[in-house]
């Protein structure tokens, strides 16, 4: 690699700072936000260096002008086929560093109002497919509660359906945040953006926790351990979506011979739809449905249950009442290319 410039040595100590310090610590982001954030500016480096044909020496700040990042978009839609989701959610990404950008070098402020300007890609919104109480019953028929991995996942599923969580949420849980000894039992949820919410338990769910809590945690738990975790790693080690999402295929081969309701293809959204769904059948109040959902806006909870105009009315009458998880050092030697020099991974 050609010796970087100074703009372009710039460049690489604030995507370092963002990714590293601002982002993952004082930000609080997820992880997942984090890695999307990486694979956004991995992907717009190569695209500089192996389209463009800039490196290290020739960059400037001006390639993060809304004209090149327009052509950009172009290429991820034309060349790489992605989605139109995903390149809002890599436009998005884009936007996050330059607004962090520009609160650290003034002169380049008015980079935010150019990509502002940037127009996102129309989408169309895929309605999640529901799966109704029966389809729900069979599914929590499937596991083999005569293996210790059927009754942990079954658990599994009780507590993802009876609290409607996210998947993450739910294997991000550790001892500390479950309180089954209580007056109420609960579990405290960290959700988006380590936004906290209370979540109570009924007592199917506690009964089950606490089997699976005396079988497969010591007898006083280390409250840092993960309720679900890594049988493989150890309690320090959460169980992966990876992991779950291959368990939830074998238990949907099961539970579809017993209801055709049950998609084959089951993921873990889907069953925290069907719980706000159900909840919705049920007439619980939507805004505490959007409460317990970990949604901000309860807006977002109407478009979430696909909630039509002509039902809006009727809604809100209720108101009566896992690899990869850590930082990479920015680099163990020199750096190769530009992508490297920023303490990103290079795109094949």
């Amino acid at each position: 690699m050609k010796k970087p410039n100074k703009d372009a040595l710039a460049f690489s100590r604030h995507i370092h700072d963002w990714l590293t310090v601002y982002s993952s610590s004082l930000q609080s982001n997820s992880t997942h936000t984090v890695k999307n954030y990486k694979d956004a500016m991995s992907l717009y480096l190569h695209y500089l260096t192996h389209v463009k044909g800039l490196d290290a020496n020739t960059f400037t700040f001006t390639l993060l002008e809304r004209s090149v990042i327009e052509e950009w978009i172009l290429w991820l839609k034309n060349d790489r086929k992605c989605s139109p989701e995903t390149c809002n959610n890599r436009l998005a990404s884009i936007r996050a560093f330059i607004k962090y950008l520009s609160e650290r070098e003034v002169g380049l402020m008015y980079l935010v109002y150019e990509v502002a300007r940037i127009p996102r890609q129309k989408t169309l919104r895929k309605k999640v497919k529901g799966l109704s109480k029966n389809a729900v019953k069979a599914l929590l028929k499937a596991p083999n509660t005569s293996t210790a991995t059927g009754r942990r996942d079954l658990t599994l599923l009780i507590f993802m359906y009876a609290t409607a969580v996210r998947i993450d949420e739910a294997l991000s849980m550790k001892m500390e945040h479950l309180h089954l000894h209580t007056a109420k039992p609960y579990a405290t949820i960290i959700g988006k953006g380590n936004k906290v919410r209370t979540l109570y338990l009924l007592p199917k769910a506690v009964a089950h926790l606490e089997k699976y809590i005396a079988e497969f945690h010591s007898m006083k738990p280390n409250p840092d351990s993960f309720v679900f975790y890594s049988r493989m790693k150890g309690y320090r080690n959460k169980m992966t979506q990876t992991a779950v999402a291959k368990q939830l295929r074998k238990y949907a081969a099961v539970a579809h011979e017993e209801s055709s309701e049950v998609p084959l293809d089951l993921h873990a959204h889907q069953i925290r739809h069907a719980k706000a769904s159900h909840w919705l059948e049920d007439g619980m109040n939507i805004v505490q449905i959007s409460f317990l959902l970990g949604h901000a806006d309860v807006k977002t909870t109407m478009v979430y249950l696909d909630i039509t105009t002509e039902q809006e009315e009727k809604a809100l009458a209720t108101l009566e009442n896992e690899k990869d998880r850590e930082m990479p050092k920015k680099w163990k030697k020199a750096p190769q290319s530009f992508v490297e020099l920023c303490g990103l991974r290079p795109i094949k």
